[in-house]
């Protein structure tokens, strides 16, 4: 893989991460990254982007302050909104912006926190997150605010999640 560096979002940056998801067919609107920009200014998330050779790769968030219930009531910042396109997957990148979300959230606090989807999509995120030391958090199943209950029918879809943590120091 060519040189691949990790820096925080900037201005520049919502327009290009839009459209480099669009060429790969995903729909993730400029607003969206304008919204992350403006939270990093004021504090409330550190966004990272990953390039190759100059080239947007991927790119993920910390949230300081989660809105997942477990990591608000237990002060645990939230790794979120993970993505790396596919044609840089499988060369280091997601590790690479892991291992710095890592380093950032241990100069602050001992525990980091995450949630993943729960269908094949989310595979290789959950398989990485096991493999560097994440654990379920023991709350089970999350979906748009509240925990699933034995015999509960859901729909499985992107807001269906487990959360796990992991201890940096």
């Amino acid at each position: 893989m060519n040189k691949t560096t990790i820096r925080m979002m900037n201005d520049n940056d919502p327009e290009r991460i839009s459209e480099a998801f669009r060429i790969q067919g995903w729909d993730k609107p400029t607003d969206q990254y304008v919204k992350y920009e403006e939270e990093q200014k004021n504090g409330k998330i550190v966004s990272l982007i990953a390039e190759v050779e100059g080239d947007f790769a991927g790119y993920v968030n910390i949230a300081w302050e989660s809105n997942y219930p477990y990591f608000k009531e237990n002060n645990i910042p939230e790794i979120q909104d993970f993505n790396v396109l596919i044609k840089y997957r499988r060369h280091g990148i997601g590790t690479m912006l892991m291992d710095k979300c890592e380093e950032i959230i241990g100069e602050r606090f001992e525990i980091s926190g995450l949630g993943v989807g729960l269908f094949g999509d989310y595979g290789a995120a959950q398989s990485l997150y096991v493999h560097r030391g994440y654990v379920p958090d023991s709350k089970g199943i999350y979906k748009n605010g509240g925990y699933i209950q034995y015999g509960q029918e859901v729909v499985v879809d992107d807001d269906l999640n487990m959360y796990f943590v992991k201890k940096l120091r």
